[in-house]
């Protein structure tokens, strides 16, 4: 089956920039929509933004910061994250699910997560 690891996650300045990696293992990711969420304390979690074949979807909070890409030959998908904020403050999770982008966070594969805080 389908294994995700997420990395990349850390600690970095209001206006900065980070790059989130998810190493997928098993199979390939080409037929899967690949998510991106996160939660923050105290809070639901939330989807950052989706990759399927003809659909890339963002959170409107995020729209024009955060890019989702793919390496197919690699296995892996990425979130570049710019100007980021406070409010970003959260564990991103990696997610996957078969062909297409649900309108919720049900997902069929998931990693453990990775944390990034936003902060001065």
């Amino acid at each position: 089956q389908l294994q995700l690891v997420e990395s990349g996650g850390g600690l970095v300045q209001p206006g900065g920039s980070l790059r989130l990696s998810c190493a997928a293992s098993g199979r390939s990711i080409n037929p899967y929509a690949i998510g991106w969420f996160r939660q923050a304390p105290g809070k639901e979690r939330e989807r950052v933004s989706c990759s399927a074949p003809g659909n890339t979807i963002y959170l409107d909070s995020v729209k024009g910061r955060f890019t989702i890409s793919r390496d197919n030959v690699k296995n892996m998908v990425y979130l570049q994250m710019n100007s980021l904020k406070p409010e970003d403050t959260a564990v991103y999770y990696c997610a996957a699910r078969w062909s297409y982008c649900g309108g919720g966070d049900a997902m069929d594969y998931w990693g453990k997560g990775t944390l990034v805080t936003v902060s001065s």
